[in-house]
């Protein structure tokens, strides 16, 4: 199960705090402060990662927690800078505060951000001595780390994006244009979560099927519409063999301009799928339907790597990568 959506809190590392020495022995009855200074907290930061799953690491640990800077001790010794502590998240996560604001928004493998700064370690009594206090008896604590809510949240960063109602044959696409092997089968609702795969260094996206009511939450279309935001290029995948290819088309549609008509704007390619299902003159029926509405259809089948081979070109050309 593909986990893109969670809540953790973050919290930076307590700061050590000072020491309270005097720098004394027999030979030195009268030696002054020597209390050292605490080390800092440790930091807390967000790095990309191509690993889509990674999210999955937090569905059970919602704190994570940085160390605390060792104390300082005496002989003016200073406690030990915490280390820094590095979470990783997919490519294509934001992350917001608990009051919604957007911190960051992770888009490639060089990405890193500070999420919260750890404390400062607290100066040793060694740093309080004056002329007018030649022995202070008192050091600072070491302040709080910092600590927030923060809301992960995946938005896959594919080039093209498989859409279609359930059963159209996107996985099946999939699995032939790239090196991905989803779970395939002849019944809705086979993909469950998104697949993704690489063709040519293009990522591809399999959508979970879309049904009509998808935008307000029926199936499981809601869960992944949010997955098409930031494509390229969109497939549509309609099965040939249906009775009504149009309406299919159409339901999809529908549902992105309930949900997000930004996702209308989207360069489309309008594909048929399992030609090979039905009789011959068919897909040019269904072709020419779609050419009433000023749309252009294609077909392709999977069992003739000519009509797959030309499907790869036109996807990077019209896709433009």
């Amino acid at each position: 199960m593909l986990i893109d959506k969670v809540t953790i809190t973050v919290q930076a590392g307590k700061g050590g705090d000072g020491a309270v020495s005097l720098n004394r022995s027999e030979g030195n009855p009268k030696g002054g402060p020597d209390g050292g200074n605490g080390g800092n907290g440790g930091a807390v930061y967000v790095e990309g990662t191509t690993d889509l799953t990674a999210l999955s690491q937090f569905q059970f640990k919602k704190v994570i927690r940085a160390d605390e800077g060792v104390p300082g001790k005496r002989k003016n010794l200073f406690g030990k800078n915490a280390a820094d502590l590095t979470i990783k998240v997919p490519i294509g996560t934001g992350i917001v505060d608990d009051l919604g604001t957007v911190l960051f928004e992770v888009i490639s493998t060089d990405d890193k951000f500070l999420l919260v700064k750890g404390g400062k370690g607290g100066r040793g009594n060694t740093e309080f001595k004056s002329s007018t206090n030649q022995t202070p008896m008192y050091a600072e604590k070491g302040e709080s780390g910092e600590e927030k809510i923060i809301t992960l949240e995946l938005r896959l960063i594919a080039q093209i994006g498989l859409i279609g109602l359930p059963n159209a044959g996107k996985s099946t696409l999939l699995s032939v244009l790239t090196s991905a092997r989803p779970k395939i089968g002849n019944y809705p609702f086979t993909t469950l979560e998104p697949n993704v795969g690489m063709m040519e260094g293009v990522m591809i996206a399999d959508i979970p099927g879309l049904i009509e009511g998808a935008s307000s939450g029926k199936g499981l279309g809601f869960k992944f519409l949010k997955h098409i935001e930031k494509t390229q290029l969109l497939v549509h995948c309609i099965d040939a063999s249906q009775v009504n290819p149009i309406k299919a088309y159409e339901t999809v549609r529908n549902e992105f301009e309930i949900y997000n008509p930004i996702l209308l704007t989207k360069p489309e390619i309008v594909l048929l799928t399992k030609q090979d299902e039905v009789a011959p003159g068919v897909i040019d029926d269904i072709c020419k339907v779609f050419k009433q509405k000023k749309i252009d259809a294609f077909s392709v089948t999977v069992f003739d790597q000519d009509s797959i081979d030309r499907l790869r070109t036109q996807l990077l050309n019209t896709a433009q990568i």
